[in-house]
């Protein structure tokens, strides 16, 4: 089971009954409108929900959780028209809808509980989802999009770009195929110019996982496995966005003591050693992982065990962060207190082995490709991998991804090898 805030579930709404239609009375003012009026009724937006605009801000409801209740066809702000749910989470929910004021595009809205805790962490979201903006106005970095934001009734809401299935998502609807070698390269470009981005701007991001970067249209191609009897889909376009800057922190604010989703938790806080950029490091480094191998690398949910696979796949921990630790109740005498006779022992034995062992090929790029993420992987902070320098690797040299790693056109999957 995969730790994670933003679990979503699916919410069927109840069906009610439509209003009669507009008596003739009403149709020859309706006629009598201006043609701009007249245009703006035309719009998917129904004359109904139009009309009832004013009724229902007098009567928005939540429901227990605090979830603003609405369904298909509401319109907030005289501006956005619910289309469908896109997902759930506990801040709230993620609707898609039509923007009339963005020519009729469809957008995702997030809707944040009316929840104060929510609604706290939702503001210093947008604040930095603005200065997101303000540094990159022309979107070259791949960070999400924010094209508005407003607070309704108690529920705070930003508008997005629309974008499609996270990574992690078309990973586990393809039964947890792994990527192509060409494929994890391009998005682990663009992971790495973005984030570099959001620490050179002063920011961590402290919550990249898969489930965080999304694809910018996740269609795909369908094939037959002959040998495992199944359809297996290839992402047709390897663009992606960084998206969830709900747990970003900037350098300057204070720093919670833990970060970071589970399995892409690096080792400086579970120690509590305090924290910064390298920490997002230590997260991409365990996404390449799971993007080439289709399985997470660290599975786990205990602190302990986190540690001892940790050393199974990477070596011991460094006797330095072992003796700053707060943490001396995992450590006897200067090593990880294990019993390697355990259950879970025997777990992590079998689960877990040294990180090379876990190639797919014996090919150049696919070496390449774990030099990069044993540098990502690297205990000590200040000696992880800078992003600077990751995109500098070899592993990107001469793959013809450069400065076209944001663009529409480059597919990303020329080499579908595995």
């Amino acid at each position: 089971m995969r730790e994670s805030p933003h679990d979503h579930q699916t919410h069927q709404q109840p069906q009610l009954h439509q209003p009669p239609p507009p008596s003739s009375s009403l149709l020859v003012y309706l006629c009598r409108l201006t043609p701009w009026l007249r245009l703006s009724l035309k719009t998917p937006c129904s004359f109904w929900s139009c009309r009832n605009l004013r009724t229902r801000a007098l009567s928005v409801r939540d429901d227990e959780e605090g979830h603003l209740i609405c369904r298909s066809g509401d319109v907030l702000q005289e501006r956005y028209e619910i289309v469908s749910t896109l997902g759930e989470g506990t801040f709230g929910r993620v609707m898609q809808c039509v923007d009339h004021r963005r020519a009729g595009s469809h957008v995702a809205l997030k809707i944040i509980k009316n929840v104060e805790k929510y609604k706290e962490a939702a503001r210093l979201e947008i604040n930095v989802l603005e200065k997101i903006n303000e540094k990159d106005p022309d979107n070259k970095f791949l960070c999400v999009q924010m094209y508005d934001w407003f607070d309704y009734h108690g529920h705070m809401c930003i508008s997005f770009e629309l974008l499609a299935l996270s990574t992690f998502d078309f990973l586990k609807e393809n039964n947890y195929l792994p990527y192509s070698i060409g494929q994890v390269r391009h998005m682990a470009y663009q992971i790495c110019l973005a984030v570099k981005f959001l620490h050179d701007s002063k920011l961590t991001h402290t919550d990249l996982k898969p489930e965080n970067i999304l694809f910018v249209n996740s269609d795909f191609t369908m094939s037959y496995n002959v040998e495992k009897k199944r359809e297996e889909r290839t992402v047709k376009s390897t663009g992606v966005r960084v998206v969830d800057f709900g747990s970003a922190t900037f350098d300057h604010e204070h720093h919670s003591t833990i970060v970071s989703t589970r399995h892409y938790r690096a080792p400086e806080v579970i120690l509590e050693l305090g924290w910064s950029h390298p920490c997002d490091v230590w997260s991409i480094g365990c996404i390449l992982f799971e993007y080439y191998l289709g399985f997470t690398l660290f599975q786990t949910h205990d602190n302990r065990e986190h540690l001892a696979m940790m050393e199974r796949i990477l070596g011991p921990v460094p006797s330095r962060m072992i003796r700053k630790t707060r943490k001396q109740k995992y450590f006897y005498r200067g090593r990880l207190d294990w019993d390697e006779s355990s259950s879970a022992g025997k777990y992590v034995r079998e689960n877990c082995k040294p990180l090379r062992r876990y190639l797919l090929s014996e090919s150049e790029e696919h070496h390449q490709l774990f030099d990069l993420i044993e540098s990502m992987l690297e205990y000590e902070p200040t000696k992880r991998l800078a992003l600077a320098d990751s995109l500098k690797h070899p592993f990107f040299a001469n793959a013809g991804i450069g400065e076209a790693a944001g663009s529409k056109n480059w597919e990303g999957n020329r080499d579908i090898s595995r």
